[in-house]
């Protein structure tokens, strides 16, 4: 669009309407189009959200019904598993799946925009192994922590916080789900109120967080050798 006088329209004025995903809620409103994908308040509940396009929920839900789910390797994995909340690069779930293989993980959900398999981009980083690791795709986040938590898992955030207890503290349950969430704004608020556990890395240097990938391996294999001596039939290489 041009300004009178042929000068462009100031991007910063497009506005975008954007819907609460809190289903007793569900109010429509406008935004900045610069805030899509920043964690914002409802402007009707005041619930903090993740800003998505009004209609984003119900475009998900088209995916997820023609969406497959992997069965993985019918081998011995420990009682360890995840969730993917809007994991926004496809390398980043390909290199989650090689690291899930690697640390016994039993299964991986992933949810929201999180990519599934099969695509070439997951491929080229899981070199195979999301053949491996079974997992599902669930387009809300938090139908996929409950059913993880159907499945006896108790949800772990992977994100530094206030409240988040070290990494290197941690007391892990019997059967944890690891929960880690968007490259740029985090795990979604939603998800941050529902969850047992919110666990940090420690780490040094001028950056905050380390790349999602980088961080479940981390995490997953701190984890799977806390499992593994009450597991001897799960058997670690190397």
């Amino acid at each position: 669009m041009e300004e009178p006088g042929g000068g462009a329209a100031d991007p910063s004025l497009k506005m975008e309407r954007v819907g609460c995903p809190v289903p007793v809620c569900g109010a429509i409103f406008e935004i900045p189009a610069g805030r899509l994908g920043r964690n914002i308040y409802c402007l009707e509940c005041g619930r903090r959200m993740t800003a998505r396009p009004a209609g984003h929920s119900e475009r998900l839900r088209a995916r997820e019904s023609g969406t497959g789910s992997g069965p993985g390797a019918p081998i011995e994995r420990l009682p360890l598993a995840a969730v993917l909340d809007d994991i926004r690069s496809l390398w980043n779930v390909g290199s989650i799946f090689r690291s899930a293989d690697g640390c016994g993980v039993r299964k991986l959900w992933l949810a929201g925009i999180t990519g599934a398999p099969p695509r070439a981009e997951i491929t080229k980083t899981a070199l195979g192994a999301e053949e491996q690791v079974a997992w599902d795709y669930r387009a809300d986040v938090l139908e996929a922590i409950e059913q993880a938590r159907a499945d006896g898992y108790e949800a772990v955030i992977i994100e530094a916080g206030d409240t988040a207890a070290s990494l290197d503290d941690f007391r892990w349950p019997e059967r944890p789900c690891l929960v880690l969430g968007n490259e740029a704004t985090g795990v979604s608020p939603l998800v941050l109120d529902a969850c047992e556990h919110r666990v940090s890395i420690p780490m040094c240097g001028v950056k905050e967080s380390f790349n999602v990938a980088v961080a479940f391996g981390i995490a997953a294999h701190r984890a799977a050798r806390a499992l593994a001596p009450d597991h001897p039939e799960v058997v670690f290489r190397g």
